[in-house]
């Protein structure tokens, strides 16, 4: 049985999980219509993997006995100066999601709960890999300017990027 400390934290998380989904389904659209295919499928791609961070908390916590409440997530199409301002908003949002893992580990710590600690580690590690991918493509958007043939060939590269999980 889950501590309602372990519980709140979980179901917190598959929220936050929720929303970066939608944060990344908003982003996808946004440089759809900006014609950028490649980003839009790799955001579109980590859109749908958030979704699969959010259903992995729900499963875990329908068997350790919790329960699962969805929070109405509203999340506005925002429109971005640029795709750099989209990368350094996406790499702030995987930051503060980093923040979030680090509170719930160290919760399920105190609580002794090393079913949920054990569980966690998924995340920890799915978290540093998240914000390393969201730093190299700012880095690479920042290396690359407003160059528009080296726009043109980022989009191209992050078209097969979650294929290959590199450039």
């Amino acid at each position: 049985m889950l501590s309602k400390k372990i519980q709140l934290g979980l179901v917190k998380q598959l929220n936050r999980e929720l929303e970066s989904s939608l944060l990344y389904l908003s982003m996808g659209s946004w440089v759809e219509r900006k014609g950028y295919d490649g980003i839009c499928e790799f955001l579109y791609d980590h859109s749908n993997e958030e979704r699969m961070h959010m259903l992995k908390l729900i499963r875990y916590l329908n068997r350790r006995g919790g329960e699962v409440t969805l929070d109405k997530i509203l999340i506005e199409n925002i429109t971005y100066p640029s795709l750099k301002e989209l990368f350094l908003k996406l790499f702030e949002h995987e930051k503060k999601i980093s923040d979030e893992i680090n509170l719930l580990v160290e919760i399920s710590l105190r609580e002794k709960d090393f079913f949920t600690y054990n569980f966690l580690q998924w995340y920890v590690e799915e978290q540093t890999e998240e914000e390393a991918v969201s730093k190299m493509i700012l880095d690479k958007i920042e290396l690359i300017g407003e160059d528009k043939g080296g726009l043109y060939f980022f989009d191209k590269d992050m078209k097969n990027f979650h294929k290959n999980k590199k450039f």
